[in-house]
This record gives structure tokens, C-alpha cells and sequence, in this order.
């Protein structure tokens, strides 16, 4: 794996590979990016994720996030992305909430009714295009050594909902950069995606408040 960083030059920040800092001296530059897989139905999957794309920026590495069937503005990774942006991009593929702006100024909180997630038999073509432009996307970055770290969160659910095919995800993980590691997160990740992977972890459910009648949590669960 090789540290992309990127250098000012005017208004615009353009990637340029480079040597470890002599603080990294101990990292193998001549490493593979490996592919991880974060599935199962418990929690964290998406956590885990970003955690591990905070560990990664404090390296100066570069770590591009995409989300699949995603695109709720008002969740806690935005805000705090904002502030490792350029080391970390976020780039969302997905349904919006209407009331966004008013849970993301503290007036309201989320209920889950949930109008910005898929529902089977509900699948629009608009749901099909914006899965189609975060594959373009993805491949685009998979297959340069434009990034250190690519997250593909919730990659299963676009291939569950039909968005996407086991095929199309297979073929991005055969097609990366060798330098380039990858992370696929999201609930019943399909088993041939699951054999291209270096390391996979699951997240099993064993008690989950929401059982209980407690609701999505700012700070916690957005």
C-alpha cells in the first residue's frame, strides 16, 4: 500500500503519490491492499468502517468513502468528516430525508419512518441510476492509485435490492489496484463476495434497544 497525498497547487488539490513519511518508516510500502468484508445483522458495520477510516487519516493516509442507498444529510460522519476533508471523501448514492434540515439543526429529531431507505417492491429508476453512478464511481477509483483506502458502504444492500449484481461487485474487487485496500460493508453479503475476501468480520445482534421501544439516538445511531 503507498500513502496518496495531496498538494496544494492554487484553488485545486491534486493526488501525488509519495514516499512515507519518515514517522511511517516501520509500514511495508511494497504491501497489497487486502479486501475487507463487515457484515452480519448487528450493528457497527458502518462504524467499524469509519473507524477504521479515522485510524487511517491519523497515518495521512487517503481514504475515499462511498455509500450505496445512503444519502441522509444529517448523520454525525458528515460533520465530522468535514473536518478531514481532503485525507477523507465521502460521496453518497442514495435517498435523502425531507426532514433533513430541520434534524440537522436540532429541531427535530429522526422517528425511522423510513422514507429515505429501500423498500422491496418499491424500487425506483432513480434508485437504479444513482446505484449505477456510485459503481461508475467506485470502479473509477478502485482502479487507480488515486486512494489508499476505499470503503464501499453498504455495497450487499444495492446487490440485495437488485441495484446492482454479485457480478458487477466481483469484478471491482478482481479490477483494484493493487495498492489500494478495500472494504465492503453491509447486512448478507453474498458468499461470492465474501470469497475475495482477506478478512471478514460479522456483527451479530444479541440485544439492540430498539426492541425496547428506544428510538434512533443522535450521536449514536446518526
Amino acid at each position: 500500500m503507498r500513502i496518496i497525498l495531496r498538494e496544494i497547487e492554487g484553488d485545486d488539490m491534486k493526488p501525488v503519490v509519495k514516499g512515507f513519511p519518515d514517522a511511517m518508516r516501520g509500514q511495508d510500502e511494497t504491501g497489497h491492499g487486502l479486501v475487507q468484508v463487515y457484515t452480519g445483522d448487528g450493528k457497527g458495520k458502518t462504524t467499524a468502517a469509519l473507524g477504521l477510516a479515522l485510524r487511517a487519516c491519523g497515518h495521512r493516509f487517503f481514504v475515499t468513502i462511498i455509500q450505496f442507498a445512503k444519502g441522509v444529510s444529517y448523520t454525525g460522519e458528515l460533520f465530522s468528516l468535514q473536518r478531514l476533508y481532503p485525507e477523507i471523501r465521502l460521496y453518497q448514492f442514495g435517498r435523502d430525508c425531507k426532514r433533513s434540515s430541520a434534524i440537522r439543526q436540532g429541531f427535530e429529531s429522526c422517528e425511522g419512518c423510513g422514507e429515505c431507505m429501500l423498500r422491496r417492491g418499491e424500487i425506483t429508476d432513480e434508485d437504479r441510476q444513482l446505484a449505477e453512478k456510485g459503481l461508475s464511481l467506485s470502479v473509477a477509483i478502485a482502479t487507480r492509485d488515486e486512494t489508499d483506502i476505499l470503503i464501499l458502504d453498504e455495497i450487499s444492500l444495492a446487490v440485495n435490492f437488485g441495484l446492482l449484481t454479485v457480478d458487477d461487485v466481483v469484478a471491482l474487487i478482481e479490477g483494484k489496484s493493487n495498492h489500494t485496500e478495500l472494504v465492503l460493508t453491509g447486512r448478507d453479503m453474498p458468499q461470492e463476495i465474501l470469497a475475495c475476501a482477506d478478512l471478514i468480520t460479522e456483527m451479530r445482534e444479541i440485544r439492540h434497544p430498539y426492541a425496547r421501544g428506544i428510538p434512533a439516538r443522535r450521536g449514536i445511531e446518526y
